[in-house]
């Protein structure tokens, strides 16, 4: 099956840096436009940044049915294995589904620290389609963002296949919390309208980090990383991986291409 055209804008992006490495996950539906203001922020830091996209995102509503929630917890693998040759320290920022994502990924390899900003692992209302296969796909509303005139690159319908994808991940994430031990960072909207802002109180009530902070955003809803608390994610963010950092030289920086 030839491969949907990337919509424009919704492309992965990478910027070299130093020797600490930050992989930044978009949520379901989402793609890395969604936290491109965070990835070039620390990137003006000086950090190395990879923002991948994860598959059936940023292209069509078609190739999103097609996908598999193992090649999205693949693709944030191998990002990460992609960051760790190149840097001495990675740190994993996910949101929404990415939190969820990159909460699987610290199960795996040794982080140096993770960051959620309004983790995935309940969306009420998709529950209703839990192992349906009809209507083919769900009209979605309007990103759930508070601050006006920003536009996130979204599908306006969505799989009940890759929902059910979705349900999936959030379902296996959970089970896995209490094997997280690396710092951890969680940051959530009380006024969320997309997850419960009870996830991610059950994270940090579960996981077993000796070091982990719940950080509350009371100025944005759930894509926060487009909302009026952006900047405050930056700066916190940034004093969490400076104070979990070892300076070391990095090896050679060469170019991502995916």
């Amino acid at each position: 099956m030839t491969s949907a055209k990337v919509i424009s804008g919704a492309e992965h992006f990478f910027f070299p840096g130093n020797s600490i490495g930050i992989l930044i996950c978009h949520g379901f539906n989402g793609t890395p436009q969604s936290v491109r203001y965070l990835g070039e922020s620390f990137a003006a830091k000086g950090f190395t940044v990879f923002a991948p996209r994860l598959s059936g995102h940023g292209t069509d509503e078609f190739e999103m049915e097609a996908c598999h929630y193992q090649e999205w917890i693949q693709e944030v693998e191998t990002a990460f294995a992609e960051l760790k040759k190149r840097c001495t320290n990675v740190f994993a920022i996910g949101q929404s589904m990415g939190g969820a994502l990159v909460i699987d990924l610290a199960t795996k390899v040794a982080c140096d620290g993770i960051i959620t900003i309004n983790a995935a692992l309940q969306v009420p209302d998709y529950e209703k389609y839990r192992n349906k296969s009809f209507p083919r796909f769900i009209l979605e509303g309007k990103p759930d963002i508070k601050a006006d005139n920003v536009k996130e690159i979204a599908y306006d319908r969505v799989p009940i296949k890759a929902v059910n994808q979705l349900l999936t991940i959030m379902e296996h994430t959970d089970a896995q919390l209490q094997k997280i031990i690396c710092p951890f960072m969680l940051f959530h909207s009380p006024e969320d309208h997309v997850v419960p802002d009870s996830c991610s109180h059950h994270i940090y009530e579960t996981v077993l980090s000796d070091d982990k902070e719940l950080i509350s955003l009371e100025d944005s809803y759930h894509v926060a990383s487009l909302d009026h608390d952006k900047d405050y994610i930056i700066e916190t963010s940034y004093r969490f991986i400076q104070k979990h950092t070892n300076q070391a030289k990095s090896v050679p920086l060469t170019s991502l291409t995916k």
